[in-house]
Formats: C-alpha cells, structure tokens, sequence
C-alpha cells in the first residue's frame, strides 16, 4: 500500500539521513521514477523532502526536522497513536509497523496499553476464532455462512454480508445484509455456529441508522425494571450503568434497562435466582412465573 510506503520512507530518511533513489527502489522492489513521485507526494503534504541528483547526492529530509513540530500538535500526534494502538489490539494489518514507526518519528514512549479480546470469559479457541473470521470477512469484504440459532432454538442456514461488529446489551452482534432474507440484519454472535468464509467479494458499505434499519434491533424493545436484593450489589454496578441504578432504603437496588425482549431476557432475569423481582412490565411479571412454575415441575 502507498500509505505504507510513503510513511517508511519517511522513516528511513528519519533514521538514515539521506539514501539513494536507487537503494529505495530496490528496498520497496518498485521503480525509481516511483520513489520519485513518492517523494512529489510527501512534499505536496508539506514534509520537507529533497532529492539531489548526481554524485554524493540523495533523498533526504531537512536537517533537524521533526514531525511533530511541522504538521502535528502534540495531541494530534496522541490522538493517532493512541487509534493506531486500538488498531494493533484489533490485529488490523500492518497497524503495529505503523505504529512503531511513527512513535519513533514523534519521539513518543511505544506503549502497549490496550488490548481486546471479543470472546466472553471461559472461551474456548473456536469462540475465538469466530470472531477473527467476522473481522477479517468485514476488512476484507468477504461474504460469510453459518448455522444460526433465534432465541427460540429454531435452526436456520444464513449468508451474509457482514458490516459491523457490534456490542449492545451486553452482547455482540454481527450486523450485515442478509442475503436469503434480502434486508439488513444484526445477528447474535454466540448463537453463530460452522462459521465459513466465502472468497467472493462484496461492494457494499454501512448504511446510516443501523439500529433503526435493523428490525430485530427495533421491534421488540422493552423497558425492564428490576429490584435486586443487596447481595447481588457486585453484579448491580457490573452490568447496569449508574444512571439505571437507584439504591434504595432497605440496601436492595432497584435498576431500569431498554432491553430486547427474547429468550435471553427470560433467561437473564431467571439467572438473579429469588435475589431479583421484575417489577415491570407486569407481562414479563407473568411470563417469569409460568416459567418458574414449570421449573419447578420438574423437581416434584
């Protein structure tokens, strides 16, 4: 890529002072006359690059230049190291060269102080996996196929487009176009199972308003309220922001959440035991019970 060449041959001159057209297109493996422009290009964005043709002469950068001082501000120069290192965590190609190069030209500490990794707790390697696949299928523009299974465990075959990861509601979420139901669509991660990448190509880019596009995302939204008993306070301030939290008198905590109404809510509210109530809507109140009903079926 240019940008990748353009940056390192910034880099070299950085290090090196001055070097020969020549030994920079045997470097890149790349034409003279394409160092030349390359160089054209870096002086048009107001690096101070020279090239002396003939005897002793050479590609060089203005005696004492620094970067910092002739183009970025120091929270600019912060700004893009600190997005290149969420780059790195994300294992974006060539973000880790890029990285290193600019922070040795900024005269900045290279610090490794983010790392990510998509997959919940207790993850085995295919969890993993998953989620290396969607972000390649997505930087790449690689259609993909899975198994997917709705909260009502029904099974069905999927191809789409993928677009986005997504975190929303304590859940990622793969968001792409849909090809079998020909609409955009937002798709749990961990009910994606036989992940595949496809090896066509597709052209098309995020759309504006994706939870308003996604029907899934939209449609089926409620607002929860709970109360749960003190006990579970560690689990209170861990999955609820402060703003949804009100402590109230006895110790316990009552806590409000829009949430998507599915199989997963049921299950989220089951798993606080006889520590959380809902409180409203008073119809998941009623769907709480038939299922603790039935639960307890089960052991008579």
């Amino acid at each position: 890529m240019q940008i990748n060449r353009l940056l390192e041959i910034v880099y070299i001159l950085f290090e090196k002072k001055i070097v020969t057209a020549k030994k920079l297109s045997e470097h890149f493996e790349v034409s003279q006359r394409t160092i030349y422009r390359d160089v054209d290009v870096l002086s048009a964005a107001g690096i101070p690059i020279y090239a002396n043709k003939g005897k002793g002469g050479g590609i060089s950068l203005l005696e004492n230049f620094v970067i910092k001082k002739s183009i970025l501000s120091e929270k600019e120069q912060i700004d893009i190291l600190s997005s290149l290192q969420g780059m790195k965590a994300l294992n974006v190609p060539d973000a880790e060269l890029v990285l290193k190069k600019l922070a040795a030209m900024f005269d900045k500490n290279y610090t490794e102080w983010i790392d990510v990794d998509f997959s919940p707790w207790g993850s085995n390697s295919d969890e993993k996996e998953k989620f290396n696949l969607l972000k390649t299928a997505i930087i790449n523009k690689n259609p993909v196929e899975f198994d997917y299974y709705s909260s009502y465990g029904e099974k069905t075959k999927r191809i789409i487009e993928p677009l986005q990861l997504m975190f929303k509601g304590r859940a990622w979420y793969v968001y792409g176009f849909c090809t079998v139901k020909n609409d955009y669509r937002m798709f749990r991660v961990t009910r994606i199972k036989n992940l595949a990448l496809l090896k066509e190509k597709f052209a098309r880019d995020i759309p504006q308003d994706i939870w308003e596009i996604s029907h899934e995302a939209t449609n089926k939204m409620i607002k929860l309220v709970m109360k749960i008993e003190a006990s579970m306070a560690y689990r209170v301030y861990d999955e609820f922001g402060q703003e949804a939290i009100t402590k109230n008198a006895d110790g316990s905590f009552t806590v409000t959440a829009n949430l998507l109404e599915d199989e997963w809510v049921y299950g989220y509210v089951l798993s606080f035991g006889d520590y959380g109530e809902v409180l409203e809507p008073e119809y998941i109140r009623k769907i709480i019970k038939g299922k603790l009903e039935r639960n307890l079926k089960n052991y008579l």
